[in-house]
């Protein structure tokens, strides 16, 4: 079974996912579901959490993780993808990766035989939702009729994949960002899936559950636009004027931060924020992913 987007995966799926993810935190017990089976991660974006986790998570489930770093790889030079997948996939018995262009990971799955985990797209981050909605539904006790607003920089893959998410669970998300096509949901990412939008951040964040954000400048941006980008995105920072507007609300931030861009200290450092919660849930999710790709 591949996780390449969260569309591809049924409500029960996600659910099943985050639950089982749940359970096997609470036992915090090695298990050896995963005995004698490797694990390849693929990469050409860096990385933190996706790294750390994915592998983590993979040896305390009792198997091996292999690191790939595309950068002294043959695919696209000398080796298609189509010939790298087929390869690849009489090595490993999972792989998971982190690529550029989403068109790239379908061609993945296309050809291969082993199932394919998306760690990351320009389009979509299905396992950061995850680990987000299982965040969510730990804190706050269920998934079901809680309210997200999303700040910022909406056009991007965790967006996307919280949009996606939210509708297949029965969250309501609020996207707040300037009304340009720059900063808004790609449609070909969420097709015709519905969401709340209110450019005033100050209404959008008003009882609401979750606050979140993240970068505004993801990889894509070139360095020419960052300038007018601060400029576009100043009003939708998480600051303290923005979070006691609402003072139920948890802040969330799929990392890395850019402190004093997007969110201040004073959030990200506070009693409200679940950023570290969040981070760590990646790989209790990242078990519960792997499980359920290899049908454990």
């Amino acid at each position: 079974m591949n996780l390449l987007t969260l569309k591809d995966w049924s409500p029960k799926d996600i659910r099943e996912v985050i639950d089982n993810s749940l359970r096997l935190k609470k036992k915090k017990k090695f298990l050896n579901l995963m005995k004698n089976k490797n694990l390849l991660m693929i990469f050409s974006k860096p990385s933190l959490r996706t790294h750390l986790s994915f592998d983590i998570a993979m040896k305390r489930l009792g198997g091996q993780a292999i690191f790939y770093n595309l950068s002294n790889s043959t695919l696209g030079e000398k080796e298609s993808i189509k010939d790298f997948s087929k390869v690849v996939s009489r090595y490993a018995d999972v792989v998971m990766a982190r690529l550029y262009e989403h068109k790239q990971i379908e061609e993945l799955a296309k050809w291969s035989s082993v199932p394919i985990i998306n760690g990351l797209t320009d389009y979509f981050h299905p396992c950061q939702a995850i680990g987000d909605f299982l965040t969510i539904k730990e804190k706050l006790k269920k998934i079901e009729g809680k309210k997200i607003a999303f700040l910022g920089d909406t056009r991007n893959n965790v967006a996307h994949s919280l949009i996606i998410g939210a509708e297949k669970l029965g969250a309501e998300i609020t996207i707040s960002s300037p009304d340009k096509k720059a900063y808004l949901p790609d449609k070909k990412a969420i097709g015709n899936l519905k969401y709340r939008f209110e450019k005033n951040p100050e209404k959008a964040v008003k009882d609401v559950d979750i606050i979140y954000t993240d970068t505004w400048m993801s990889y894509q941006i070139s360095k020419s636009k960052e300038r007018q980008r601060l400029t576009d995105l100043k009003k939708y920072q998480i600051n303290e004027r923005i979070f006691n507007i609402n003072k139920k609300a948890l802040f969330m931030h799929c990392l890395p931060a850019k402190r004093g861009v997007e969110v201040t200290d004073s959030i990200i450092d506070s009693d409200r924020s679940i950023v570290y919660d969040q981070a760590e849930n990646r790989m209790w999710s990242e078990k519960g992913i792997l499980l359920k790709c290899m049908k454990k």
